[in-house]
């Protein structure tokens, strides 16, 4: 039940842990046309205008749950998804005159104005939004800020500007421009856009007699307190059903013992590269840069990595990403045909099923370490050229080698952009689109301060072993650590 001052993440969490409790009981068809009415009893409303556009809300956020759209139009399959019985509370006309408006002589706003769409009322300038185009030039040129710029949260935060408006004023997101990165998810006030889950079709698996593996991401210290290492994590996801757990730190070893030799090699040649690690990073470059896919390193990800290395180990195993990445989602589905990940979940939706299972991680109690701390921080910005370098250090290789690194998705939109023009100083682009590094991603449990905190009190415990000493310890999985 939803009640009270509540906000955004309690209303998505509440209602993965309601759809995971009832999958986990095979109830979940027979019960969820009644859900909303039992997460909303009424009569009064808690945070929108009435019940019947709450529990409009949470129906359309148990389609996402599933894996749907809750699009009644078309069945899209773009991760990320509009509830659009949420969107409507923003501004739609974007430049607006405040009352700091002094209606001076000088006029100019008006005389900025390319389009006519500014003229002076009685007590201040007003804007025409049926003249409008929204270049903003008459709120460059007052000179007592008084134009406020509404742009809509959730466009202003697009790197590649997936967001429009339908006639009634509905954001609709452009899967061909979209890149996944979450930030129009982080950004809106209103929790009207989500991403699609996976979470019900992996419980059906827990459910079944087919072998399930998770994959943990290097982010997952610290996400479930700070005393919750990986291998405490591990107890908790077997009761969970998983018949194992594998740290995708392991195969990001492997990528960058492989990533090393291969950016020598460019090195050697002159030729710029970029890493292949941010699925939304490498999202952006096949959309809005594809000129620049041939500057991408052919090494597959980590978490494809630990896939191969899962199914080298056993063959039949069905594998789960698990991380705060909702792009790692897009690349599932774009990679399904290749033998890697079968299925992407992300932290919150982790713990839904810990919670639909009453599971309390701290009753467990065991070490596990599978890779490096150079692995372990593929999570954060910077961690991807660190571990290269370390690789390329612990095979004796001396390179002067300058990277670029590039936290959040407008940084990198802006060295990709250097590269295209052939004007980038650096030798590598590493890329991460969420500002810190996949520690920090829309689908996290903690994020910012405490997130950091707990994850450093973890990594106390980790030992100073050497990437290669990981690899070499996998070598007769024998796996092909490159694109087809």
């Amino acid at each position: 039940m939803l009640q009270g001052n509540i906000d955004i993440g309690t209303i998505k969490n509440e209602v993965l842990y309601e759809v995971a409790k009832l999958a986990f009981q095979g109830a979940l068809e027979e019960k969820k046309e009644q859900l909303p009415f039992e997460m909303i009893p009424g009569p009064q409303a808690n945070f929108r205008c009435c019940i019947y556009k709450e529990r409009e809300i949470i129906r359309q956020r148990i389609l996402l749950a599933q894996g749907k759209s809750p699009s009644s139009k078309k069945d899209d399959k773009n991760i990320v998804q509009v509830i659009s019985s949420a969107c409507e509370e923003c501004p739609i006309t974007r430049f607006v005159v405040t009352d700091n408006c002094q209606k001076c002589m000088g006029k100019r706003c008006q005389n900025a104005c390319n389009f006519k769409a500014i003229t002076m009322s009685r007590d201040r300038a007003y804007i025409d939004p049926s003249k409008c185009k929204e270049c903003g030039k008459c709120a460059q040129a007052c000179p007592y800020n008084a134009i406020a710029d509404l742009m809509r949260p959730c466009k202003r935060s697009c790197p590649v500007d997936a967001i429009s408006m339908d006639e009634n004023g509905i954001v609709i997101i452009n899967e061909e421009k979209c890149i996944s990165c979450g930030n129009c998810i982080r950004n809106c006030p209103f929790g009207a856009i989500s991403d699609r889950s996976f979470l019900v079709d992996v419980i059906n698996l827990l459910r079944s007699d087919i072998p399930v593996y998770a994959m943990v991401a290097p982010a997952v210290e610290g996400q479930f307190g700070a005393q919750v290492s990986t291998g405490i994590l591990a107890e908790g996801i077997k009761e969970l059903g998983f018949d194992g757990m594998f740290e995708v730190a392991l195969g990001a070893d492997f990528v960058a013992a492989s990533e090393s030799e291969e950016w020598y090699e460019a090195y050697q040649e002159g030729k710029k590269m970029t890493t292949s690690c941010c699925p939304a990073f490498v999202n952006m470059i096949k959309k809005h840069f594809p000129e620049l896919i041939k500057n991408i390193s052919t090494t597959i990800s980590p978490m494809q990595a630990t896939a191969k290395v899962v199914k080298a180990l056993h063959p039949d195993a069905i594998t789960v990403f698990i991380g705060p990445c909702i792009a790692k989602k897009s690349e599932v589905l774009d990679h399904i045909t290749e033998g890697g990940t079968d299925y992407a979940l992300t932290f919150d939706e982790l713990n839904a099923m810990f919670r639909a299972k009453e599971i309390e991680l701290a009753s467990f109690g065991q070490n596990m370490q599978q890779g490096s701390i150079f692995g372990k921080n593929f999570a954060v910005a910077g961690g991807v050229t660190a571990s290269v370098l370390q690789a390329l250090k612990e095979k004796g290789i001396q390179a002067d080698i300058h990277v670029k690194g590039c936290n959040g998705a407008a940084e990198c939109k802006k060295a990709l952009m250097l590269l295209k023009a052939g004007k980038l100083p650096e030798d590598f682009l590493e890329g991460m689109s969420c500002e810190g590094g996949c520690v920090n991603g829309p689908g996290a449990v903690l994020s910012g301060r405490q997130a950091q905190l707990n994850r450093t009190n973890v990594l106390k415990s980790v030992d100073d072993r050497a990437i290669y000493d990981t690899v070499h310890s996998y070598e007769d999985c024998n796996i092909t650590m490159h694109r087809k």
